[in-house]
């Protein structure tokens, strides 16, 4: 089923619908989720949130204003930040034994395989550097652009036209 096939039956709330759609985007979700949260289980728990937003709140997707499968990637990524920024997020993750560090550098070379997976990091690799460092902050690491201007040291401004730049510039790459 293709997604053109699928918004129609998603938007009726069909009840098949809700499976096709996790069957077709849970490991791209998954896999942004997971690259933000570095935790299986909350990742887990995020990716089940972000479909049901998704569910909830269909009929605010505009299909002038982008794709499908940006809106609910940038569902994914929104609500693992609001989740990065949730004080009993925090919280939890002050007592980690050092069993959960060795499981988190287990899993970094699952990490990067996810990433290459959904097809984006090679994408992401014909930009300029600069590029590069702003959508791998932005996207990847989860910061916000007053967050990677202070990292980079480069004003807020600069970084809002860099960061528009660059997707622009990975939309050409997506296109060829």
């Amino acid at each position: 089923m293709t997604q053109e096939e699928l918004l129609p039956l998603i938007l009726k709330k069909d009840d098949k619908a809700f499976t096709l759609m996790y069957d077709m985007y849970s490991k791209n979700l998954y896999g942004v989720i997971y690259n933000l949260i570095n935790d299986r289980e909350e990742a887990e728990d995020v990716l089940q949130e972000v479909f049901v937003k998704i569910w909830k709140n269909i009929e605010s997707y505009n299909e002038s204003k982008g794709r499908f499968f940006t809106w609910i990637i940038n569902i994914a990524r929104n609500t693992t930040i609001d989740k990065l920024r949730s004080k009993g997020f925090n919280n939890s993750r002050k007592n980690l034994s050092s069993d959960n560090f060795v499981h988190l550098l287990d899993d970094s070379n699952k990490l990067s395989h996810m990433i290459d997976s959904i097809g984006i990091q090679e994408f992401v690799k014909k930009l300029k550097p600069k590029c590069i460092q702003i959508i791998n902050l932005l996207f990847f690491k989860g910061y916000t652009q007053q967050e990677a201007s202070d990292e980079l040291e480069i004003p807020l401004g600069t970084v809002k036209t860099q960061n528009r730049n660059c997707i622009n510039d990975l939309r050409n790459f997506l296109q060829v």
